[in-house]
């Protein structure tokens, strides 16, 4: 009862301060909401049992690496947010700088298409689970459901530009780190309970064989590129700058719930996906499943909503602003659509994460271009960011699936 009390509280006090408080109508945390919505997706929740199924014991160091990576590729789209975009200002159609950049940029929109997919449809399928829905209607339903929502944020978009969407993904982050808080706050308190009680923790694993899925775990602290195609709505300083803080708050988040996952990494290494999640903070205190399920949930649309925006954002770059928001955020919707009716997001998601993976190296392309043509930056960042380009293209090719 006490876990499940001091859990309630933490959701509470956080959702609601996220929500009504002052810092919540700030551009700063307008601008820092949707690169974390995309980064904090259902990643979250199953990070845990992957790691811990692969790594053992170093699950928490396996996740520090990994999100020591996604900063490195932050900080090279946060040169190019000021560099590449600058230099691109008044540089013909046909420049080959340009043309890299577009083509990073295709590279891009199909991997959101199917990221926005495949959230959206693993929500409907949470939504799903306490309704006796038969199985063999599932994908319908599915379908449907995942349209309508688009629909939805496609109204929102025309009726309101971007800053609807915005008021959407907003709710969905202060309700999401809410249950967060609240999650911690449970397991904080656990382990206070049961200070003294030894934990059997899996031996620690790494191997050369486990680099592949660690690689590929790259898409569940994807998400930070969102602030790069955000240009029509903040400036660069800015969303610099919120980039780098949506990073930190993401890896607080993971480390903080890994570190107090560790009595339970034996039985994560066991679980399924979020399902094993669910049994986990069970076992904690019952009542914090609903915790589990209500994150899950906005999770996913969260995160749908936030890459949503940067694929929006992204088309009207690529149009060079002949294309308005709202239509560019449209035409990205409906590429979304078609892959949620003609796919099974479920399959194709290694691709998409293999995707991301590619357009971060060519990002990194990009900046070493930008660099060479312009001298900006120096060798230190050129040779940085070829490092991190090698990563990203072993990346691209070893990656194994992450989510699913």
């Amino acid at each position: 009862m006490l876990i499940t009390i001091v859990a309630a509280l933490a959701a509470l006090l956080v959702a609601g301060g996220l929500s009504f408080g002052r810092f919540a109508r700030s551009e700063s945390w307008a601008a820092t909401v949707t690169p974390l919505a995309s980064i904090i997706g259902s990643g979250f929740l199953i990070s845990g049992p992957l790691l811990a199924r692969e790594f053992g014991g170093a699950a928490i160091w396996a996740m520090t690496a990994l999100l020591a990576l996604a900063y490195a590729v932050g900080a090279v789209i946060r040169w190019n947010i000021v560099h590449v975009e600058n230099h691109l200002l008044d540089k013909p159609f046909n420049d080959p700088v340009v043309w890299a950049a577009r083509v990073t940029q295709v590279v891009l929109a199909g991997a959101y298409a199917v990221s926005v997919a495949y959230y959206l449809k693993l929500l409907a399928e949470f939504v799903m689970q306490p309704l006796a829905v038969p199985q063999e209607w599932h994908r319908i339903v599915s379908n449907i459901g995942v349209t309508a929502i688009i629909a939805i944020l496609v109204a929102l978009a025309f009726g309101g530009g971007l800053r609807r969407v915005e008021h959407v993904a907003h709710g969905t982050v202060s309700i999401k780190i809410g249950i967060i808080a609240g999650l911690l706050a449970g397991l904080g308190c656990w382990w206070l309970m049961h200070l003294g009680t030894t934990a059997t923790v899996p031996p620690a694993r790494v191997s050369w064989q486990s680099v592949p899925m660690l690689l590929g775990l790259l898409i569940t602290v994807q998400g930070f590129e969102t602030s790069r195609y955000l240009g029509h709505a903040y400036g660069q300083m800015v969303r610099v700058r919120t980039m780098r803080h949506a990073q930190w708050i993401a890896t607080v988040i993971y480390l903080a719930f890994l570190a107090l996952l560790t009595p339970f990494l034996g039985a994560a290494a066991r679980a399924e996906g979020v399902a094993g999640i669910l049994d986990i903070m069970r076992s904690v205190a019952a009542p914090l499943g609903i915790f589990v399920l209500i994150g899950a949930v906005s999770s996913q649309l969260s995160a749908a909503v936030a890459d949503s925006i940067g694929s929006g954002g992204l088309m009207n770059e690529v149009s060079r602003r002949r294309l308005s928001v709202p239509a560019a955020f449209a035409i990205a919707s409906a590429l979304a659509i078609a892959v949620v009716w003609l796919t099974d997001p479920f399959q194709v998601v290694a691709v998409s994460s293999r995707a991301f993976a590619l357009f971060y190296a060519m990002q990194c392309g990009l900046a070493l271009l930008v660099s060479w043509r312009t001298g900006e930056g120096g060798w230190m960042m050129r040779t940085g960011a070829s490092v991190i380009g090698i990563v990203c293209l072993v990346a691209t090719a070893v990656g194994a699936p992450a989510e699913g």
